[in-house]
């Protein structure tokens, strides 16, 4: 005997088939909201990324008509309104931020008086102003930048460091960076005290009397160790006691000849008159 369907036993059941088929994975929800906060994420990091931008482009522009205010009034008599130079200065165009900050930051710009040579002394302006005439000096053309980072760590190899110094700088500025004197009332001057930013500042801008040591020279990795040796030899005393201003066999020797032949004087005429 068969029974046939009839059309309300097969009702229900493609009711509940139908049902089965529409119900939503249970990890759609899950999907649904990942994939709001991907898009509602990017659209805040890309609205963030333009906005600090703008304000980077705004602040940078500040900075730079800040320092060109300040070089029209103290610099441009003598460097030109347009970098160009005149007969009392050079033209600063392609000299570069690092330029700048070394010449400003250590005193040595804007200059006391003409003479061989631009001499350290205090500092004119605020580290915020000269950081606006170096910005406005790199913006009008291209050149060595501030240096940041690793090169001025101080953690590089310091023997390197010395047998660099020795073979490129020492002949002007004596191995322990304590100077010397040039021709024509020049000098090289002592390097204690002064910062890893500025000592690498003068090797690749090449400041007074000089050369430059760009990196073909002296790699970055070679300046880092000479700026490691200096500054070695500033934070540890001589070894061999009294440093004599670390001169050089020339304070030595005149050391010699003052007080060890003035001995040997004074000895023998003690001797001469004790015998007589």
């Amino acid at each position: 005997m068969t029974t046939k369907n009839t059309p309300s036993a097969s009702k229900p059941r493609q009711a509940k088939k139908s049902r089965k088929t529409g119900r939503r994975h249970p990890l759609a929800s899950v999907a649904l909201i990942a994939i709001g906060l991907l898009f509602t994420g990017a659209g805040y990091a890309a609205l963030s990324t333009s906005t600090a931008t703008a304000q980077s482009d705004s602040s940078s522009q500040q900075t730079i008509s800040e320092g060109e205010k300040l070089f029209a009034a103290n610099c441009a008599t003598c460097h030109g309104l347009n970098l160009e130079g005149s007969s009392e200065a050079p033209s600063l165009l392609g000299v570069g931020a690092a330029s700048v900050d070394f010449q400003v930051g250590t005193g040595r710009m804007p200059m006391q008086m003409q003479g061989p040579q631009a001499q350290k002394k205090p500092v004119q302006f605020t580290e915020e102003q000269t950081a606006a005439l170096a910005a406005y000096v790199a913006s009008l053309a291209p050149g060595p930048a501030i240096p940041t980072g690793k090169v001025l760590d101080g953690a590089g190899d310091a023997a390197n460091g010395a047998e660099l110094f020795r073979i490129n700088c020492a002949m002007c500025h004596n191995v322990a960076g304590a100077g010397g004197a040039l021709t024509e009332g020049k000098f090289a001057p002592a390097i204690k005290n002064v910062s890893a930013e500025h000592i690498y500042e003068a090797m690749i801008t090449g400041p007074q009397n000089m050369p430059v040591f760009n990196d073909m020279n002296v790699s970055a990795e070679g300046k880092r160790d000479i700026i490691t040796y200096l500054k070695y030899v500033e934070n540890n005393p001589s070894p061999g006691g009294l440093a004599l201003g670390s001169l050089g066999p020339v304070a030595e020797g005149l050391f010699i000849w003052i007080f060890g032949l003035g001995a040997i004087v004074a000895l023998t005429v003690w001797i001469t008159a004790k015998s007589n």
